[in-house]
């Protein structure tokens, strides 16, 4: 009997919550998941290592970390260290926040669209959520299929008929609380993961950035404890 070979995918992986529990959904569909961690000029390197941690719990088949400098641009709290990162705001729904970095998931999507590519993969995956999240205009469903449309115009492998590229949202309209009940129903570590905007210099989160509140909401939400330290 000849072996089955599982499905090449490609998996933006950050090392938060949400692209950690996007993986473990590749796996469990059957993927042999390809991870890709970008480098981009972010205030911190917590979560690279936190990418790391899940990549290497998650046996992936290969994980490429990417540098780039799109803090040279500026424009965000988290690539430009003269810009504050904003603090229990009283409604995470008002307007795009200053944490927002511009165009940066269409910048990742296409380093993973060319790794795709190479691969010989139709596959990609993505942890953006249009739920519990603080706003983004590159998390909307609509700006998915109109990325997709793009990379079957766009490639060669596409154009030439190889297969059509699939971008996988999974998790895009589930709740936080959602979220990590998937995860934690697929084993998943998340303790291993990082989602703070503004960890101390000890990598603990500060527990009031948008990303810790909706993460802490989640989590109570779910009715389970969040593992990873935080400022006291």
């Amino acid at each position: 009997m000849s072996q089955i070979t599982a499905k090449k995918a490609v998996i933006l992986l950050s090392g938060g919550l949400d692209s950690a529990t996007t993986l473990a959904i590749a796996q469990n569909e059957g993927f042999e998941c390809h991870a890709m961690t970008f480098r981009y000029g972010q205030r911190h390197r917590v979560e690279i290592h936190s990418a790391c941690r899940v990549a290497t719990a998650l046996r992936v088949k290969e994980h490429r970390i990417i540098d780039m400098d799109l803090a040279s641009f500026g424009g965000s709290a988290l690539t430009d260290a003269g810009l504050d990162v904003p603090k229990e705001r009283p409604d995470l729904t008002d307007g795009i926040p200053i944490t927002y970095v511009p165009a940066r998931n269409t910048v990742f999507l296409s380093y993973a669209l060319a790794w795709a590519e190479v691969l010989g993969a139709f596959d990609i995956f993505i942890g953006v959520n249009a739920m519990d999240y603080s706003g983004y205009p590159d998390c909307r469903p609509e700006y998915i299929e109109a990325f997709e449309k793009m990379a079957n115009l766009a490639t060669a492998a596409a154009v030439e008929g190889k297969g059509k590229y699939k971008i996988h949202t999974p998790i895009i309209r589930m709740t936080k609380a959602q979220i990590i009940q998937t995860g934690t129903r697929l084993g998943l570590d998340y303790s291993l993961t990082h989602s703070c905007y503004d960890p101390d210099p000890q990598g603990r989160a500060c527990g009031r950035c948008d990303s810790c509140r909706l993460r802490l909401k989640g989590f109570a939400q779910a009715g389970l404890e969040d593992p990873v330290e935080y400022v006291k």
